[in-house]
C-alpha cells in the first residue's frame, strides 16, 4: 500500500487536562504552591472567625470579618493590578506572598502569647486583602508568559480545582486543627504552607511587562476595557450572574422554610455550589477542544440561571443539592473561558489591570448579590427571590447576547478582545 498515513485522533479527554502540569515546570511549581497556599489561607480563614466569636461572642462581629477583607480587596485590586503591569511581576508575587506569610506568622505569635484583641485580627485581615490584592494579578498575568494559549483553558482548569479544593477542604482542616491544638496551630501550618509558594516564585524568570513605558495608569486600563466589547462581556456575564441570581444569603432561612432542617442542613446547601464547581474543574478534559469560548460562557452562565431558578421551585432537600451543584459546575465552566479570554485577548501590558478589575468583579459580584436577594427575599419571599433571580440572569444575558452579537462568535484561534 502507497500514500501517507492519517494524522491520530485527538484523545478524547473526560477528566482535567494535565499538560500544563508536565510541559511547564514553571507553571507546575506555580499550581502546587497556590494549592498547598491556598488551603492554608483557608483554614486561617475559619480560624480568625472563630477567634473572633470566641472573644467577642457576637455574630455581627464575625460578620465584619468579610467586611474588613472586602473593601480592601475592591480598593486595591484596581491598583493592584496597575503595579503589576509596571514592576516585575515575579518579584511582586514574591514579596506579597512574603506578606502574607508574615501576617500569619504574627498571628500564630499573638496566639502563643495569649495576646487575644479583636482589633488584631481585623488589621490582620485587611492586610491580608492588600497582599492578595497585590498577588492575584501578578500571578494571573505571568500564566499566559508559561504556557501556550492553547493550553490556558486546561490551566484555568486546573486553577478552578485548586480554588474549589481549597475553599472545601481548608475550612474542614482549619476547624480541626484548631478544636485539637488551638489557634496558633492553624496560623503556623498556613505560614508553612506558604514555603510551596514562596519557592515557586523565587524560582521562576524574570516577568518584566512587555512594552511596559514608565507608571501604569488604573484608568488607562478602564479605558482599554471601554474599547474591548468582548473582555467587557466577560464581566457583564459574570456580573448578571452573581448579582441576579446569587442564592446563598438565603440558604440559612430556606434550610428551615423548605426543608425543616438546622445548621446541618445549611451546611449542606454551602457545599453543593462547591462540590459541583469541583467536579466541574475534574472533568473539563473537553474543554480544551472548544474554541467559541464567548458562546461557552453564555451557555454556562445561562445554565447557572437555569439551575438556580429551578432550585427556587424545589422543596426536596436531594434534588435542591442537585441544581445546587448543577450551577456550580456551570460557573466553572463559565469562569475557566472568562479567564482564558481575559488572558488571551488582552496585551501583556494590560493584564495586570484587567485582571485586577477581574478580581474586583469576583469579590463585589457577590456580595451584591447577596445584599439583592436578602432585601428581594424580605419584599416577597425566597421562593421569589431565588427563581426570580435565575430568570432575570437568563434575560438579562439574552439582552447582553443580543446587544453584542459578536461575543457568541468569539474564536480562540484568532483571539479578539
Amino acid at each position: 500500500m502507497t500514500g501517507t498515513a492519517s494524522p491520530p485522533r485527538p484523545r478524547r479527554r473526560i477528566f482535567a487536562d494535565l499538560t500544563p502540569l508536565r510541559t511547564s515546570a514553571h507553571y507546575r511549581r506555580l499550581w502546587v504552591g497556590s494549592t498547598i497556599s491556598w488551603m492554608g489561607q483557608a483554614m486561617t480563614a475559619l480560624a480568625i472567625s472563630l477567634q473572633v466569636y470566641a472573644i467577642t461572642g457576637s455574630s455581627f462581629s464575625v460578620g465584619l470579618v468579610g467586611l474588613f477583607s472586602l473593601v480592601p480587596l475592591v480598593a486595591f485590586g484596581l491598583y493592584g493590578g496597575a503595579i503589576a503591569d509596571t514592576v516585575d511581576r515575579r518579584k511582586l508575587g514574591l514579596y506579597s506572598a512574603t506578606g502574607l506569610t508574615v501576617l500569619s506568622v504574627g498571628l500564630a505569635a499573638a496566639a502563643l502569647l495569649d495576646y487575644h484583641r479583636v482589633w488584631l485580627l481585623y488589621t490582620v485581615v485587611a492586610l491580608q486583602a492588600v497582599c492578595g490584592a497585590l498577588n492575584g494579578p501578578a500571578r494571573s498575568a505571568m500564566i499566559p508568559r508559561l504556557l501556550p494559549a492553547e493550553q490556558l483553558p486546561a490551566a484555568n482548569a486546573l486553577n478552578s480545582v485548586t480554588m474549589t479544593s481549597g475553599m472545601m477542604a481548608g475550612p474542614v482542616l482549619g476547624g480541626l486543627i484548631v478544636g485539637w491544638w488551638g489557634y496558633q496551630a492553624a496560623y503556623l501550618i498556613d505560614a508553612v504552607t506558604f514555603v510551596a509558594a514562596l519557592y515557586a516564585m523565587w524560582r521562576l524568570p524574570s516577568m518584566l511587562p512587555e512594552g511596559r513605558k514608565g507608571r501604569a495608569s488604573v484608568l488607562d486600563g478602564l479605558r482599554f476595557l471601554g474599547t474591548r466589547p468582548n473582555i467587557r462581556m466577560t464581566f457583564f456575564a459574570d456580573l448578571a450572574a452573581m448579582v441576579l441570581a446569587q442564592p446563598r444569603a438565603l440558604f440559612p432561612a430556606i434550610a428551615v422554610l423548605w426543608y425543616g432542617g438546622d445548621a446541618k442542613t445549611v451546611g449542606l446547601l454551602v457545599a453543593a455550589p462547591a462540590v459541583g464547581a469541583l467536579l466541574g474543574g475534574l472533568f473539563s478534559g473537553w474543554q480544551g477542544r472548544i474554541r467559541r469560548h464567548g458562546l461557552a460562557i453564555l451557555l454556562s452562565v445561562a445554565g447557572w440561571g437555569l439551575a438556580v431558578a429551578v432550585f427556587g421551585l424545589t422543596r426536596n432537600l436531594w434534588l435542591g443539592l442537585f441544581f445546587l451543584a448543577l450551577a456550580g459546575a456551570a460557573d466553572t465552566i463559565s469562569m475557566v473561558f472568562r479567564s482564558t479570554m481575559l488572558q488571551a485577548a488582552t496585551p501583556d501590558g494590560m493584564r495586570g489591570r484587567l485582571q485586577g478589575v477581574f478580581i474586583v468583579v469576583v469579590a463585589g459580584g457577590p456580595r451584591l448579590g447577596d445584599f439583592l436577594a436578602g432585601t428581594a427575599a424580605d419584599l416577597t419571599s425566597p421562593a421569589v427571590a431565588i427563581t426570580g433571580g435565575g430568570a432575570a440572569c437568563v434575560l438579562v444575558l439574552g439582552l447582553l447576547a443580543a446587544r453584542w452579537r459578536a461575543f457568541a462568535r468569539y474564536d480562540a484561534r484568532s483571539p479578539q478582545a
